[in-house]
């Protein structure tokens, strides 16, 4: 069998972690292959061998039946070999044309030619179904179209093999359906693409094959076709997974958050991004906001938390008129939506991070000098409860770690805090089935506990397996208030498209 690119053995190792250990990939020409596993499994860490970003301690490349050496991007660039990382390598106050030929310009006697590279993009953009605004600031444009701007980047340079890195962790699902599209497209010009994901639906919907890793061990490949999502989920986590959330009845009681007519007015253009919303959360019950991403979701949560001065309205915890700035020390945690802007300082080591929101408190000061003793023993408990995992314990630099394993250090420190309410917007985004599982039930026991959990998703599975009752935001106004088991897909989603309205408290 002639494979396109074959890695042999690879070994990587980072200080306290073996990220690859003897790791062996084939990539067949025209396929789309699926990297499957948890996160912190080693997928980043082996795509970046393969796009010159990391030096393996042992193993070889092959490309086409011959051994390469990748010394940086550079060399994988010359070898057809382009990348889409997780976090976008974007200048955010260049244009999308700039973006695109940025390190491939074309220059005539020190003088940047871009009528040339103008009309290859606008073409490429065309052939592949890629629409965009080439004069558009990166700044100015959302992060589906900014993938689009990478994906161009990769064909620009005329890149055979293609890596996408966690490509849908921040897409809707419209945005979802579209780049499925483009990668069929893609691999029908010939590509061949590498596709690090840990959504299962995703895998079965365009991959041909899987690799799968599991704590940095090759674990084995399948083809996709005739593998269930339970055998595949199984593979990656080493255990069997529960698909579906379990939990009872819920028990709800008094009202914690109670918010009235609160409306939040855009700065720049006056256009109201959250409408006279009226809500309450109970103690005991999941309340989730559900819609298309951009329709004030985040402007409401940002009032909510004292990120973002309402322009009129009230909030009310356990029955007292709470501020902007008494929100965060009445009983209020927060999982944020961007875990690395709100969420983490990432140059702060784990213990740190972990200690955010209450590093003022008698444990953990004295005369205002910290007690790392107690930090560092705090940290210890919350790592080995949540299993978070980090090369160097809580002396981890969490800038080091992967995506899902910072997730769960913020769900944490959250968590561990002795709040009556819990704000937990996307809390699963980016992370792997063993982790969804592991959150949701988190989420369970909180609203066991008696809590009010207020819950923000774009995942409709999640928005009705979790919720016991589900609040549709379109366009910054709250159109209906259902319950999961009275309400199907397709309702929900004509709620979302603002096709349906009902009459919200």
């Amino acid at each position: 069998m002639d494979y396109v690119i074959e890695m042999k053995g690879i070994t990587k190792v980072f200080p306290g972690i073996i990220a690859n250990d003897d790791v062996t990939l084939q990539l067949k020409k025209g396929e789309i292959h699926a990297l499957l596993g948890e996160n912190g499994a080693g997928k980043s860490t082996l795509m970046s061998v393969l796009f010159g970003l990391y030096q393996p301690e042992k193993g070889t490349i092959l490309k086409e039946g011959q051994e390469v050496k990748i010394d940086g991007p550079n060399d994988a660039t010359k070898l057809g070999i382009g990348m889409v990382h997780q976090h976008f390598k974007l200048v955010h106050n260049f244009t999308v044309l700039e973006n695109i030929i940025l390190g491939a310009e074309t220059v005539n006697y020190g003088i940047l030619k871009l009528d040339n590279a103008r009309k290859q993009v606008v073409e490429l953009s065309k052939r592949y179904k890629l629409d965009i605004d080439p004069d558009a600031l990166i700044s100015d444009i959302t992060v589906g179209m900014q993938q689009r701007v990478e994906i161009l980047k990769m064909l620009y340079r005329e890149n055979e093999i293609l890596i996408f890195d966690e490509p849908t962790a921040v897409l809707t699902p419209q945005e979802i359906e579209e780049l499925m599209h483009i990668m069929r497209n893609l691999v029908a010009e010939g590509k061949s693409i590498l596709f690090i994901t840990h959504k299962l639906d995703e895998i079965k919907a365009v991959a041909n094959r899987c690799t799968v890793l599991r704590k940095g061990k090759y674990i084995g490949t399948v083809d996709v076709e005739p593998v269930s999502k339970e055998e595949m989920s199984e593979m990656m986590v080493g255990r069997k997974v529960s698909l579906s959330v379990e939990k009872t009845e819920k028990q709800s009681g008094e009202v914690i958050l109670k918010v009235e007519n609160l409306t939040v007015t855009s700065k720049t253009h006056g256009k109201s991004l959250v409408n006279n919303a009226s809500f309450e959360v109970r103690a005991g019950e999941i309340v989730c906001i559900a819609g298309i991403d951009g329709n004030g979701q985040q402007e409401l949560i940002h009032a909510l938390a004292g990120m973002l001065e309402m322009d009129s309205g009230k909030v009310f915890l356990d029955g007292k008129e709470i501020t902007r700035n008494d929100i965060r020390s009445r009983g209020m945690a927060h999982i944020p939506e961007d875990r690395h802007k709100h969420g983490l300082v990432l140059d702060y080591n784990l213990a740190y991070n972990l200690i955010l929101q209450n590093y003022f408190e008698n444990r953990f000061q004295k005369y205002g000098f910290l007690k790392f003793d107690e930090i560092y023993k705090f940290a210890d408990k919350l790592i080995e409860s949540f299993d978070i995992r980090c090369g160097q314990g809580a002396h981890t630099l969490t800038r080091s770690m992967s995506g899902g394993n910072q997730q769960k250090a913020i769900i944490a420190r959250e968590i561990s805090r002795d709040s009556r309410l819990l704000i937990a917007v996307q809390p699963t985004r980016g992370l792997d089935v063993g982790a969804i599982e592991y959150i949701h039930k988190q989420l369970v026991a909180e609203r066991d506990k008696g809590k009010g959990v207020l819950l923000v998703s774009l995942e409709l599975d999640e928005v009705m397996d979790v919720s016991d009752r589900i609040l549709v935001i379109f366009e910054g106004k709250l159109v209906a208030d259902v319950k999961p088991k009275e309400v199907t897909y397709k309702e929900l989603g004509l709620y979302m498209a603002g096709s349906a309205k009902q009459e919200v408290a």
